[in-house]
């Protein structure tokens, strides 16, 4: 996987944050010549996710250093597999240790959770959506762990996406008057207005929106949502949307599905790094 620049910035912003000028600790007590071999060694049963992240660590660190993944992001692993071997300086895999974990860890609960969503709605036409509720400068990682764990992308940021929200809504005056600005402003994009009700949706429907997201509504309100719309927009749920109720968001006919908690209450996964002999 190419890792963008900005990435490969942040990676080396957090090796800075951590190591600084050197881990006192490790430069008292071990010699700078030793070598070792440690292992990624998972404590828990979860979806892998940040390898190539956890890998760059290191190649930022000292590019002589071996890393050798033993399963591929997206496999399931359980408790007691060895996930990957690191091999050379010591100094430096303790340099890179708990870098590389933070983001491993962080990317796997996501990749976790996203594909917990995802089975629990499996046979239904929706698909499981993230937001822009990320870590400020990690979106790429934390987006990429969706993808690994069976979710699809919503927008990438402001840019990439016309969605038009209550505030949009407040300050034009209305949904019709919002979406047909966007419309003449920007005709090639597909368009998301974001509705409280079926009287906003209707309106939605009628100034042409592509694609309408139901905020908050009540199971009720989105399938009868979805009857109304027959298939003219596609059809969004969002909002409280959590594993005990997304099977019944599921079942009204929603084609999409977007949850914040797939990236801001993801419970980190358990992973040590071990040096053995």
């Amino acid at each position: 996987m190419d890792i963008p620049s900005h990435v490969i910035e942040l990676i080396k912003y957090a090796i800075e944050e951590d190591v600084g000028h050197g881990d006192i600790t490790t430069n008292l007590l071990v010699p700078e010549t030793n070598e070792s071999k440690a292992l990624y060694i998972a404590k828990g049963n979860f979806v892998l996710a940040g390898m190539p992240f956890a890998e760059e660590v290191f190649s930022i660190l000292d590019s002589s250093v071996s890393f050798k993944i033993f399963y591929n992001d997206g496999a399931r692993v359980s408790k007691g597999d060895v996930l990957a071997e690191v091999v050379g300086k010591t100094r430096v895999l303790l340099a890179g240790e708990r870098i590389s974990l933070n983001i491993l860890q962080r990317l796997c609960g996501i990749a976790t959770l996203t594909s917990q969503y995802v089975d629990t709605v499996r046979g239904t036409r929706a698909k499981i959506l993230d937001t822009r509720k990320t870590t400020p400068c990690h979106r790429f990682m934390e987006k990429y762990a969706v993808r690994v764990g069976g979710g699809t992308n919503h927008r990438f940021g402001l840019y990439d996406g016309i969605l038009i929200k209550d505030n949009h809504i407040e300050e034009v005056g209305s949904i019709g008057e919002a979406v047909r600005s966007a419309k003449f402003g920007h005709h090639l994009a597909r368009i998301e207005v974001e509705v409280e009700n079926l009287k906003e949706l209707q309106e939605a429907i009628e100034a042409g929106a592509d694609i309408v997201m139901l905020d908050n509504m009540s199971t009720r309100d989105m399938a009868e949502a979805v009857a109304y719309a027959s298939g003219r927009v596609t059809i969004e749920a969002s909002g409280n949307i959590s594993l005990e109720n997304v099977r019944e968001v599921a079942e009204t006919g929603v084609d999409l599905i977007s949850v914040g908690a797939l990236t801001h209450s993801a419970v980190a996964a358990d992973i040590s790094m071990k040096i053995v002999k």
